[in-house]
């Protein structure tokens, strides 16, 4: 199957709206094994879309189209879709019903107009796919050796009907059933990480690999494609064993789509780390102003755990509330090894907990060669670390690296003592 993606509207055009579609349906449709072969967006222009549509399907047998299933004027996509194949459109009297009653129960005006029959109008021979989330119905023709999937453009109502229609519909073209694994790495980065596994991405055929940036962190996603969902997985979990055997120090989680999304992974790594094993943990953050306890917070049943945070931003702070030498401060300043041990050891008394991590540096400073420096102190049942970081980066994305490392700091110190 090779896909061409059409997003309609010139809101995407000009920019008003980003397109967020096309980088969702790429990502589901490479985890199906469906190749994308272009992605393509059209204002609302009749003309210029039947051109868009004649142009995708000389490369591409299935066309997927978002956007312009509405009532108004300019939502031209079923008209030209009909006309395109040549399909009269007739009005469906169930979507009818159900528009209008959508529309009673959820507009703020309850007034139904004509135009808003556009919406239940449908191409003749279509299938129609059910839509919960919103009004327009997703549709889809089959016209010989070509098909084209017509999605609402609210983000939300074309995941759902996606989710919960297409993608079934889509694999039912196939015998083959397809899998995905997302591995997250932490200290490497994308390109020192593709040189150490160069060998498994030029060999790679089934399963496929792909690697993906993140901010701090790669992703590498591996697809399997065979006879069943049970071949996949052996497959895949094959690979895997090859991949930790050429860069496991850096892995942190092994996970399916739902790892796959987010920036990050990691406060609910180790959250769950800290919950599965009953050990109780206390921040004391400088730099990081509150980042770490804020993301693991996040994580349910964390207050399990999770006995006390500070902030001790400034040098009075980590004086009061951590006891932390006055003449450590002045002699080696608030960022240094020295107060950062201070800091840790304060705090491991103060709260008397099994595991406890700070953080103290510079987001920003006037010295330029310093803005970055960050010092991070973990403890667990008697072991003690300070690490010595730099990054580069404005304020924001240095204080964000520093939550993130020191979390896995806590993360690896806990793994080497229980494993």
């Amino acid at each position: 199957m090779r896909v061409e993606l059409i997003s309609v509207g010139t809101e995407i055009l000009i920019g008003d709206i980003l397109n967020t579609n096309v980088h969702y349906l790429s990502k589901e449709l490479a985890n199906l094994g469906i190749n994308v072969f272009r992605h393509t967006s059209v204002g609302d222009n009749r003309e210029r879309f039947l051109k868009v549509l004649s142009n995708a399907f000389k490369d591409a047998d299935t066309v997927i189209v978002t956007g312009g299933l509405g009532p108004t004027d300019d939502d031209i996509t079923k008209e030209c879709v009909a006309k395109f194949f040549k399909r009269k459109q007739y009005l469906d009297k169930y979507y009818w019903n159900k528009i209008q009653n959508y529309l009673l129960n959820h507009s703020s005006n309850k007034t139904i107009t004509k135009n808003d029959e556009k919406t239940a109008s449908i191409p003749e021979g279509a299938i129609t796919f059910e839509n919960f989330w919103g009004t327009a119905p997703a549709i889809a023709i089959e016209d010989y050796n070509r098909k084209i999937i017509l999605l609402p453009g609210p983000p939300h109502e074309m995941k759902n009907i996606f989710n919960h229609h297409i993608r079934d519909y889509l694999a039912s073209f196939s015998n083959q059933k397809f899998l995905s694994k997302y591995i997250r790495f932490f200290g490497i980065g994308e390109s020192l990480l593709e040189d150490r596994i160069k060998d498994l991405m030029i060999q790679q055929t089934n399963p496929s690999l792909a690697l993906y940036a993140k901010y701090g962190e790669v992703l590498l996603r591996i697809t399997a494609s065979a006879s069943s969902a049970e071949e996949c997985e052996k497959l895949i979990d094959n690979k895997i064993k090859e991949v930790y055997e050429l860069v496991g120090e850096y892995i942190y989680l092994v996970a399916g789509e739902e790892a796959s999304e987010s920036q990050s992974e990691m406060n609910k790594v180790l959250a769950k780390l800290l919950i599965d094993n009953n050990i109780s943990i206390s921040t004391a953050e400088s730099i990081t102003g509150g980042l770490i306890v804020s993301t693991l917070i996040e994580n349910e049943g964390i207050s399990s755990v999770l006995k006390e945070s500070y902030i001790s931003y400034s040098d009075q702070s980590k004086i009061d509330l951590l006891g932390v030498n006055i003449a450590s401060l002045k002699n080696y300043t608030a960022v240094s090894k020295e107060v950062a041990e201070e800091m840790l050891d304060g705090l491991i008394l103060k709260t008397n907990v099994e595991s406890a991590l700070i953080t103290t540096g510079y987001a920003n400073h006037e010295k330029k060669y310093l803005s970055g420096l960050v010092y991070i102190g973990a403890y667990y049942k008697g072991e003690k670390i300070i690490k010595k970081f730099h990054y580069s980066g404005n304020r924001n994305k240095i204080r964000y690296r520093a939550s993130q490392e020191a979390m896995n700091v806590l993360r690896k110190l806990i793994l080497s003592k229980i494993s």
